[in-house]
């Protein structure tokens, strides 16, 4: 069973739907025989490298709310976060484009390490407040998670894996995916948002009876 999944790496309901994910994938009775691959799509495109606003300031600018009730939300999200046992610092974040950590993404998936890099990129950038549009920072996020740092570098210097990444979005938009996470299984079944670990292992297991029927029934 193939599980690809849309989204953004600063997408705070995107870390919450990994959670829950694993949760359901860690009841699932044949999760040895489950492969993952992470897909890109960046909430927002045009952001440049570095927007010098906070995440409060970001969110009553976005939804025309005032200050307090910017503050609240980010607070029930950060809230509703620890539920999933993260911890989120969503007053220290520093907000950047996401392209080249989708293109590090790509790079590690090549590598076999493309869960980790993804799981690294979303803990710096929701607990740790790193800047993940840093080349630098992306380079040293890299290497945590085993990569050559050099490779890192020499990727980010260039454009590579940046086709990989545009065709991702290209076949998001195919898919009629506009919100992320967004979970698609075997091509056949897809999710949107941060489902509950139920719903995500009812689905797991629906798909995964489905295929055992048709394999049953042979070709036609």
């Amino acid at each position: 069973m193939k599980v690809e999944i849309w989204s953004d790496v600063v997408c705070p309901w995107c870390y919450v739907g990994k959670r829950n994910f694993e949760a359901a994938l860690a009841q699932f009775e044949h999760a040895d025989q489950v492969t993952v691959e992470w897909r890109s799509f960046e909430l927002d495109p045009t952001t440049p490298a570095r927007v010098e606003l906070t995440m409060d300031q970001v969110l009553a600018r976005k939804y025309g709310m005032s200050p307090e009730q910017a503050v609240a939300a980010n607070r029930q999200m950060t809230d509703l976060a620890a539920t999933v046992g993260l911890d989120y610092h969503l007053d220290q974040v520093q907000i950047g484009n996401t392209f080249d950590a989708h293109r590090m993404i790509h790079l590690a998936n090549h590598e076999g390490v493309g869960d980790a890099m993804k799981e690294r990129l979303l803990a710096a950038y929701f607990t740790e407040g790193r800047a993940i549009s840093d080349p630098a920072t992306l380079a040293e996020l890299a290497a945590d998670v085993g990569l050559d740092r050099t490779r890192a570098v020499e990727v980010l210097a260039g454009d590579e894996y940046g086709d990989e990444v545009r065709a991702d979005e290209a076949r998001a938009v195919e898919l009629d995916c506009t919100g992320v996470p967004f979970f698609v299984i075997d091509e056949r079944f897809a999710i949107p948002g941060a489902q509950p670990p139920d719903v995500m292992l009812r689905l797991l297991e629906r798909v995964w009876d489905t295929s055992d029927e048709a394999a049953a029934a042979g070709p036609t």
